[in-house]
């Protein structure tokens, strides 16, 4: 008798397929909708749904899409566990994190890192971020993808392109990082501030 398959003995294909099945039967169960159900609205026989869902065949494109089309969810939904073989998370105590200070054209500023992740075609990142006022400018930046600002304690002043944001604590801001931005004035003693940053990777 054959030993039922295991991840250990998958080649990359088998788990692709088996990944795949798994993704249409959870679809096809949010839906409560039986194999025959879905076979009558989708055009696909019912044995062949059968297959997919047990890993046993390569279902072609096409048949994936009538199958996607007829759950009304995007193909890709069919693929959500196909692309990793792994997930890394960060949990971040308070109080702790990797602390770091930036020094730019003479001025300082520290900051903790909260986050860092580099997926496929996707950064992320995250820092809690104290500027102290002082003579020298806070750095500008011109980069790619999203900026969100959150201001935890304290005012400054924020540029983005030819505007100014005063920013207060609980105020946020989120811009395309294409067009230059960055802090221009630190108006009480320090500003502390949370920063989100997403880009695809290039």
């Amino acid at each position: 008798m054959n030993s039922p398959l295991n991840s250990e003995t998958l080649n990359d294909d088998q788990s692709t397929d088996i990944a795949i099945g798994s993704a249409l039967r959870d679809l096809r169960h949010a839906q409560e909708l039986t194999a025959r159900r879905l076979a009558e609205i989708s055009d696909v026989s019912a044995a062949m749904i059968s297959r997919i869902e047990n890993g046993q065949t390569s279902a072609s494109i096409s048949t994936l899409s009538a199958l996607a089309r007829a759950l009304d969810v995007p193909l890709v939904s069919l693929f959500r566990d196909t692309t990793l073989n792994h997930a890394d998370f960060t949990h971040v105590k308070a109080g702790e994190g990797l602390v770091s200070t930036r020094l730019v054209d003479g001025h300082n500023h520290d900051f903790i890192n909260l986050s860092f992740h580099s997926r496929r075609g996707l950064q992320f990142e995250a820092r809690k971020v104290t500027l102290v006022r002082q003579k020298a400018k806070p750095p500008s930046y011109v980069g790619h993808g999203v900026v969100f600002v959150h201001a935890l304690a304290g005012e400054a002043l924020y540029g983005y392109g030819q505007r100014e944001f005063l920013l207060k604590v609980g105020d946020s801001l989120s811009l395309d990082a294409e067009l230059n931005h960055g802090f221009r004035k630190v108006i009480t003693p320090e500003f502390t501030f949370l920063t989100v940053q997403a880009e695809r990777k290039r």
